[in-house]
């Protein structure tokens, strides 16, 4: 298994790396995807894929912070290329539920962060809530630039998930597809080609059915790739192996 997506830098799993390492690999996780959402955290990041060979991080500035952080494209292509365990860019995007940051500033920072992974010609890492058209219609124009897209903890309308897969995309499954109330996404994930899927944990949010209530680690990626098995209808070993292909399709080929 492979947790695509969690902020091993947020506590309480920063403080306590080397158990949570552990208990990872105890779960049969071969790789982890720790996940940069501002500038300062980066140095956190680095410590981290230091610590193991299965972390691997990111760099990038979450959209909530974009208001914060004026990062040029040429910022975030110096910063990936500064630790070869920096395989991605993000996570970037746009959420207008919150607007923590003003949408010009989410914007601008989204196309640096689309740009430097073009460059970089590795993925970027897409947050997009409540803002299904604006981010379709700013990754749609590079459609010709290879540009590799995961869609982070996909929320979306079934609609939408369309459109994405015109350009490619792939989609990560959080714990939030073993929620009571998430039969839409569940039918949404059931439509979705096996080979544009892959899991995560978020980590330490959205801990999965049956750990809700508790902060969630790379551990649990288990309940999230059973449920996912099941609306797929699919064995769970062979579902493994799918979605651990793709993210080493996409991250390192």
């Amino acid at each position: 298994m492979i947790d695509s997506h969690c902020h091993l830098d947020h506590e309480p799993m920063f403080g306590n790396i080397s158990d949570i390492i552990n208990r990872s690999k105890k779960a049969g996780i071969e790789k982890i995807l720790t996940i940069c959402t501002t500038d300062k955290g980066f140095s956190n990041i680095l410590s981290l894929v230091e610590k193991d060979e299965i972390i691997y991080g990111t760099y990038g500035i979450h959209p909530h912070e974009a208001s914060q952080h004026n990062i040029s494209k040429y910022d975030i292509i110096t910063k990936a290329k500064s630790n070869k365990k920096i395989i991605g860019i993000g996570e970037s995007g746009l959420d207008f539920y919150y607007e923590n940051s003003d949408k010009k500033s989410q914007i601008a920072s989204f196309i640096n962060h689309i740009e430097a992974s073009i460059e970089l010609k590795v993925p970027i890492i897409v947050h997009s809530r409540n803002a299904e058209t604006e981010t379709y219609d700013i990754l749609s124009n590079y459609k010709e630039k290879n540009l590799k897209i995961l869609m982070h903890c996909f929320t979306g309308s079934f609609q939408f998930s369309k459109k994405l897969l015109n350009l490619n995309a792939y989609f990560s499954a959080s714990g939030i597809i073993t929620f009571k109330n998430s039969m839409d996404l569940q039918n949404t994930f059931k439509n979705l080609p096996l080979e544009n899927l892959m899991i995560e944990t978020d980590s330490p949010f959205l801990a999965p059915d049956p750990m809700r209530g508790k902060k969630n680690e790379p551990s649990y990626i288990i309940y999230t790739l059973n449920k996912l098995a099941s609306i797929k209808n699919i064995n769970i070993e062979d579902l493994d192996k799918i979605t651990t292909k793709n993210f080493n399709k996409l991250f390192f080929q």
